[in-house]
């Protein structure tokens, strides 16, 4: 049997998967990724005293913001009662690079991988558009799913935690 997507009906037509019948479970999914930059926007971004604000705050909020507003920009997904949404930025000197991971978690009948991954996303495009005066030669890479729990497929890549 050739593998079928669950947003297409039998027609082809895009659909919102009906979760009505799962039970409700704990569910947390991870995901992370990474902004590399040059030495001088690495030196703002951990400074605090950009033109913009703090780097790291302005993009840790943004993330959480596109998190909680992720059925708003994924046409199919299910809009969520998150009870917890965490983004962390850690500097990482020897790459000069931040790495942003999310948490996000809830009580519900489908997953939040897709808030986790929003959340990262958008927090890494803030770094960039808080650095680009100063950096256009970022790169944002490593936007991945490390971990998901709570579901009929649960998912743990140990090996992917640290953004190479």
């Amino acid at each position: 049997m050739s593998p079928k997507l669950t947003h297409m009906d039998d027609t082809g037509q895009p659909r919102m998967v009906d979760v009505s019948g799962k039970a409700i479970t704990a569910r947390l999914a991870m995901a992370q990724g990474r902004v590399r930059m040059s030495q001088v926007a690495f030196d703002l971004a951990l400074g605090g005293h950009n033109k913009k604000g703090d780097v790291r705050i302005v993009a840790q909020l943004a993330g959480i913001m596109a998190g909680k507003k992720t059925s708003d920009l994924i046409p199919l997904c299910h809009p969520l009662p998150l009870t917890s949404l965490n983004v962390e930025i850690v500097p990482d000197a020897a790459t000069l690079s931040l790495a942003v991971t999310a948490t996000a978690k809830t009580n519900g009948q489908t997953g939040v991988e897709m808030e986790a991954l929003t959340a990262v996303s958008v927090a890494c495009l803030t770094i960039y558009d808080m650095l680009k005066a100063v950096d256009q030669t970022m790169v944002i890479d490593g936007v991945s799913l490390i971990e998901k729990r709570g579901g009929k497929s649960d998912l743990n890549r140990d090996a992917f935690k640290e953004v190479d």
